[in-house]
């Protein structure tokens, strides 16, 4: 099927967050529209993401004080994220029947605590306003012509045209659901300067074998401090999670973009403050306390009273240390010191990230300066919309990354549906 004639207003391709976001409203607006999805079924990223959970939104209604989290770009962002900002998405949200808790951090979750009703919700408003959707759709090129795009080819030989086109493909994270950076290579065909994606919010290898040892252990409200040469270059507080490769929670994933250029300048160390609100002589006070009542006892056997046990075990095991069969009435002053010394510094070498498979986010995609924010269109092509994954915009966990798709979607279908329905009048 070839078509060479004006069919569509607008044709989005993607069917992730931010292009259903998108196709909906340019819809609800009045335009014809069409999604194009290559995989067999629409948002399948958006069905598992934050565990199934869907951290939907981070929410801090302040624009500028949400910006913060955008550090390399919110003065790019100040005017997409002023027109749907994190407030509007919980009045999207709310107003269709999807009401949203806050849980910590801000961090913006639906009360049902299913990321498939979140899809289900976006899928019944591109139905409710008529989006034709189109899956197994895989998108071969945009055609273009006296600076404009006029049509996309797919795969299997079918040609579509419209006034305007959306590209909302996704970026290189999570590539089994259909995240392999088609969008970029169609863009980079294009003209566009592609910033290079690498796995972003990612965990940490190690090659420390204790790490992996303790995998599955969890610690809440750790210090972790990245140390390069000997000097901190980053601290953060927060969850941990070690695993069979390393460690990865919150705090972990939030520091890998920072620790990933560290990494580039050299050897990265990790340590991990254990009591970061207990000093280390109040510590060692607590220690002596609960060595005096158990003089006896073997040091591994007791020493579950302060930490979870398997990481109890290890540090007491850890070969500076070597306290792990010991009595408590044999340990000298020295080496509780040392051992009280290692809960506030255990430190272990960072040695790389995983890759793009699992990787919750990858940063990359075309730069900022190639696109007009206000409406979200290339700067090449002005019937172009580039949406969430495929920009180059690097940002934390806890909400940020489906905010940005909500906005970037929103804002463009708000511009196309508009545009149509001026051309329609005029």
């Amino acid at each position: 099927m070839k078509t060479t004639t004006q069919t569509y207003d607008l044709i989005v391709i993607g069917g992730g967050p931010s292009g259903m976001m998108a196709a909906g409203r340019a819809a609800e607006l009045g335009a014809r529209v069409l999604l194009l999805e290559k995989n067999k079924h629409l948002g399948e990223k958006l069905k598992i993401t934050g565990g199934g959970r869907c951290n939907i939104t981070n929410a801090e209604f302040n624009v500028r004080t949400f910006l913060e989290n955008f550090p390399q770009s919110k003065e790019f962002l100040f005017s997409p994220f002023s027109k749907f900002s994190a407030k509007d998405t919980f009045v999207f949200f709310e107003e269709k029947g999807l009401p949203l808790v806050v849980e910590a951090r801000k961090r913006a979750f639906p009360a049902s605590q299913k990321a498939f009703d979140v899809f289900l919700t976006m899928e019944k408003y591109i139905r409710a306003h008529r989006v034709k959707v189109e899956k197994n759709a895989r998108v071969s090129s945009l055609k273009k012509k006296d600076g404009k795009i006029v049509s996309v080819k797919l795969s299997d030989g079918k040609e579509y045209s419209a006034r305007y086109f959306a590209l909302a493909t996704g970026g290189t994270a999570a590539p089994e659901t259909g995240s392999t950076g088609d969008g970029f290579k169609i863009l980079s065909k294009l003209g566009h300067i592609i910033a290079k994606p690498n796995p972003n919010i990612v965990p940490l290898k190690t090659s420390a074998k204790w790490v992996h040892d303790l995998s599955g252990t969890t610690l809440s409200f750790m210090t972790v401090r990245f140390k390069q040469n000997g000097k901190t270059k980053i601290k953060k507080t927060g969850k941990i999670l070690f695993t069979h490769f390393g460690v990865s929670g919150p705090l972990i994933l939030n520091s890998s973009y920072e620790v990933r250029k560290l990494l580039k300048e050299g050897p990265v160390e990790a340590s991990i403050d254990l009591f970061p609100d207990t000093e280390e002589n109040d510590l060692d006070r607590r220690v002596q306390n609960l060595f005096d009542k158990n003089k006896n006892k073997k040091l591994k056997n007791m020493f579950s009273e302060l930490l979870p046990k398997a990481l109890a075990e290890t540090i007491v095991g850890l070969p500076e240390l070597e306290l792990s069969q010991r009595t408590i009435n044999s340990i000298t002053r020295e080496e509780r010191k040392k051992l009280v010394k290692k809960m506030k510094d255990l430190t272990f070498p960072i040695t790389g990230t995983l890759g793009f498979d699992k990787a919750i986010i990858a940063d990359g995609g075309v730069i900022l300066e190639e696109v007009d924010l206000k409406n979200m269109t290339s700067k090449l092509y002005p019937n172009l919309y580039l949406l969430g994954d495929t920009l180059s915009i690097n940002r934390p966990s806890g909400g940020f990354s489906l905010q940005m798709c909500w906005t970037t979607g929103f804002v463009a279908g708000t511009d196309a549906g508009e545009k149509v329905t001026a051309l329609l009048r005029g």
